[in-house]
């Protein structure tokens, strides 16, 4: 298995390439900020549901959600990178499609949905958006 610099990169970009695909499913290797970032998505009504599946490997098992047989995920962007990281205020964490998106933040709480940084008046590095 190929190492990666950006493993939230490839979890996001394994989550749009399923959905794009039509998949009931799909597989990433665990750790526990995909973890999180898919509590978020669930949360958010991305996904129906999320597991960790333990084995020879520890995996999390994906379920992208849709409705009338369209994905709900339309798409999405990763904003900071390993390379360049991006962070934000509280009072700058930007609106997503005007309100119709998310964006999700990594705090010092832990990592949590812009409209929920945005409450609890806490900024950090902005991971990705999505719509």
């Amino acid at each position: 298995m190929a190492v990666l610099t950006d493993p939230i990169s490839d979890f996001l970009t394994r989550f749009k390439n399923a959905a794009r695909a039509g998949k009931e499913e799909f597989n990433v290797p665990h750790s526990r900020i995909k973890a999180d970032i898919a509590k978020i998505l669930q949360e958010e009504g991305y996904i129906w549901k999320y597991e960790v599946v333990t084995g020879s490997i520890t995996e999390i098992q994906v379920k992208p959600r849709y409705v009338d047989g369209r994905a709900v995920l339309t798409d999405l962007k990763r904003v900071s990178r390993p390379g360049r990281r991006h962070y934000v205020g509280s009072g700058d964490i930007p609106r997503v499609m005007s309100g119709l998106g998310i964006a999700i933040l990594s705090t010092s709480k832990g990592v949590m949905s812009g409209g929920s940084a945005k409450r609890q008046k806490l900024g950090g590095e902005l991971l990705a958006y999505v719509w």
